[in-house]
């Protein structure tokens, strides 16, 4: 996500520079071929390039609705998640307590609800590396997405094998293993947070309506979960992401063409203002094109994600706060105004 005001110019320049030198490429063959070789019916008439380019307007324009609802109600889903962790963390440390059956004291209580609350935390950390890994259709792979994430910032779950480092933290070391030979790891870090509550339910830990809510709040952790899935695991329907494409590329192909026919009619020195005219349209058309597809999958680790990462940490500081340990992480802060 970008924390910044917008992007700058040049980094948008930088970001889009190999479809400009397509574009003008693009341009400049068909204007010299005109102009120089005497290629005159290399000119077409405007009206339709008109109307191909108003048809990629409104299927760019459709594209972009859609994927920009995609990523805002990814947004909601781990907003939903900031504010249920908070609520498991003050359940996690006040419906905890000692009984006339089991007397356990306050340091074996304050234990039993840094255990709860920590692994949450490693329920935070596997979601965000599971959201992390690539599918086929993302576009983190893309020259341009690599050379712009090489050159100003880094997304941490990258690299899968920090989740094992990551999780040991959080997590017991036998827990650790039994995770990590699981095919779905958040899920799983899920069912030991309930296996537990289940033991402290029938050790008499945690009164009956207590377990019910606490456990109702694991339920509510799996919707998220898999509300997050459902975005990270269904792309926006490959159709309309072709025929966006095609679209495009067709529009920008004879756009030249068309120019050549409308500036050839004025002053003969005119028919060179092709070149920058239509790498200046095509490009516009392009980017609205990358606009969509970087916003389509939010979770993938490129610069308009949602930034599970620093919500993560945040809740993180939140949950260790309520325990009133003191070393608290620091929170993610923006690398080159990309927050991640």
């Amino acid at each position: 996500m970008h924390a910044g005001q917008h992007y700058k110019l040049k980094e948008l320049l930088f970001w889009t520079r190999r479809d400009i030198y397509a574009l003008t490429a693009l341009a400049i063959v068909p204007t010299i071929l005109f102009q120089v070789a005497g290629w005159f019916w290399l000119a077409i008439p405007w009206q339709p390039v008109a109307v191909l380019g108003t048809a990629a307007a409104f299927i760019v324009g459709f594209r972009n609705n859609a994927t920009y609802d995609r990523a805002w109600e990814a947004r909601k889903i781990w907003g939903a998640i900031v504010n249920s962790s908070r609520s498991w963390g003050i359940m996690a440390k006040d419906f905890v307590r000692a009984t006339p059956q089991n007397p356990i004291s306050d340091e074996e209580r304050k234990l039993i609800s840094k255990e709860l609350i920590y692994r949450h935390v490693a329920w935070l950390t596997a979601l965000r590396y599971q959201l992390r890994e690539p599918r086929a259709w993302e576009t983190m792979a893309q020259p341009h997405n690599v050379e712009f994430r090489r050159t100003h910032f880094m997304i941490a779950e990258c690299n899968v094998d920090a989740m094992h480092t990551t999780l040991r933290q959080h997590l017991a070391a036998s827990e650790v293993e039994y995770i990590m030979g699981k095919k779905n790891k958040a899920t799983q870090i899920i069912s030991l947070q309930s296996k537990q509550l289940r033991e402290l339910s029938e050790q008499g830990l945690i009164e009956n309506y207590r377990y019910v809510e606490m456990e109702r709040m694991l339920v509510d952790f799996y919707e998220q979960q898999g509300k997050c899935e459902r975005i990270k695991n269904y792309p926006y329907p490959r159709q309309f992401a072709t025929l966006n494409k095609y679209f495009i590329r067709l529009f920008v192909l004879m756009m030249p063409f068309g120019m050549l026919q409308v500036f050839s009619g004025m002053a003969e020195y005119m028919v060179w203002f092709t070149i920058p005219f239509s790498a200046l349209v095509g490009w516009v058309f392009t980017t609205l094109e990358k606009i969509g597809e970087s916003t389509e999958n939010p979770f993938e680790g490129n610069a308009n994600d949602v930034p599970i990462t620093a919500l993560s940490r945040t809740i993180e500081i939140d949950l260790k706060d309520m325990l009133d340990e003191d070393n608290l992480p620091e929170p993610i802060k923006p690398a080159g105004s990309i927050l991640t």
